[in-house]
């Protein structure tokens, strides 16, 4: 059983990890958690809370520095570059997903570190069976986030047959929160609308109706990386990635569920040839049988659950 102790976020101003970092330092303490990010001014809480630097993943010395100095045993490894960015960037995402990566697995090795790498439904494919797809299934993404995910899936793998690294992760689907906006994502529609319906009550979407995609509301998402890491590594069969999901729609029934919560809210669409041609590659729902066997997962929130807490906390920010 890996024991945490001090705990290395990476990424930890995005969308994942600002919420991450919230919660395990909640868990263990502020101290013991490094809150590591680059491109994004972090959180204010972020810094008052416990440790914050400014790290570059793809600068090695940086990293290992802070992972040797503090005595870190655990990295949550979160920085990358997105779908839609990726694809705009894909040279600077295979850079910094790929490079980031293996930094972080390198400096692990050395420093006897466990690692968790999230990957995604984007590391899935065209040919993936896109209904019910299972744990061990054909992964030939056509993204170049999807093959820097597909890639971090089997080094993470091979740097535990290999190094007897503990290397865990999870395929996660679209996230949906209120506390970080996203950058870049394909199922970012699924956040910008509450934000719309709230202020303005009316939404364009970039995604097409009927463009059905796994999603999961953030404190599933946090729950899910803190549960496997915690989890009796002897119990693990996968390991580097497991399914998991908690809700599956498409743009018009989200659309429908704010609707009988803010009756008159209206949807239009304007789809962005980009996005839609990545959802239409990715899986509609996910068979997460393996992460329920393995390490007990079970998500909270349904869609229903979901769209009330969003409304609730956003309309209190906004």
């Amino acid at each position: 059983m890996h024991g945490m102790k001090t705990i290395l976020i990476t990424g930890a101003t995005g969308q994942i990890g600002t919420e991450l970092t919230r919660a395990l330092r909640t868990k263990y303490g502020g101290q013991n958690v490094i809150a590591a990010g680059h491109r994004r001014e972090p959180d204010k809480s972020l810094v008052e809370q416990g440790p914050f630097c400014r790290i570059d993943v793809t600068h090695r010395e940086a990293l290992e520095k802070a992972v040797a100095e503090r005595r870190v045993d655990t990295i949550f490894h979160l920085a990358s570059l997105l779908s839609a960015d990726a694809e705009k960037k894909p040279q600077l995402a295979w850079d910094v997903n790929m490079g980031g990566l293996f930094n972080v697995l390198e400096i692990s090795r050395a420093h006897g570190c466990a690692v968790f790498f999230p990957s995604s439904i984007g590391a899935f494919g065209p040919l993936t069976p896109q209904d019910n797809t299972p744990q061990d299934t054909i992964q030939r993404p056509n993204t170049m986030y999807g093959v820097t995910k597909v890639s971090g899936e089997l080094l993470c793998d091979y740097y535990h047959q290999r190094y007897g690294v503990d290397t865990r992760g999870v395929r996660y689907p679209g996230l949906i929160s209120y506390q970080t906006p996203p950058t870049g994502g394909t199922t970012d529609y699924a956040v910008h609308i509450f934000y719309e319906a709230i202020k303005n009550r009316r939404y364009e979407c970039f995604l097409a109706e009927g463009t059905r995609l796994d999603m999961m509301y953030m404190p599933d998402a946090i729950k899910a990386a803190i549960d496997l890491m915690e989890a009796d590594s002897a119990h693990l069969v996968h390991r580097n990635s497991f399914n998991v999901t908690a809700m599956s729609f498409a743009p018009e029934q989200l659309a429908a569920a704010i609707k009988q919560r803010i009756p008159d809210f209206v949807m239009d669409y304007r789809i962005d040839p980009v996005r839609q041609a990545i959802a239409e590659s990715w899986p509609r729902y996910m068979d997460d049988s393996a992460a329920r066997q393995e390490w007990d997962w079970q998500p909270d929130y349904d869609l229903d659950a979901m769209v009330d807490d969003m409304l609730e906390n956003l309309s209190k920010r906004l």
